[in-house]
């Protein structure tokens, strides 16, 4: 049987699609850092709720993103972390820097992130 290039390429420019909106980069980015739940990225990346959880949900139907549930809360974390290479690559090709906020801010409404 013969695969077609197209056959062969189209999950990785499926990949690629996902991986190329900003919004998305931007949730990848805090996700990296441990796992998070909804409110901690409406917190610590001020967009609604709404547009969030469309982005988190392209991520998922992608298998970028891994979920579990904790009573009514759902945390995310990346599945595999070689995504944050792939981000990291093409931030060098660019030659963008990805500010990084190092502070610690506890204020989240989010246990969590609070430490309740």
């Amino acid at each position: 049987m013969n695969i077609s290039k197209e056959e062969i390429y189209e999950p990785v420019s499926a990949l690629l699609r996902v991986l190329g909106h900003p919004t998305r980069i931007w949730i990848l980015e805090e996700i990296g850092r441990g796992e998070v739940c909804v409110c901690h990225l409406v917190a610590k990346l001020g967009i609604r709720q709404a547009y969030l959880s469309q982005q988190l949900m392209t991520l998922r139907m992608e298998s970028i993103l891994n979920t579990h549930r904790e009573g009514r809360f759902i945390y995310f974390r990346i599945a595999d972390k070689k995504v944050l290479g792939l981000i990291a690559a093409a931030v060098v090709l660019k030659g963008v820097a990805i500010v990084t906020d190092t502070a610690e801010n506890t204020s989240y409404d989010c246990p969590k992130c609070s430490g309740e």
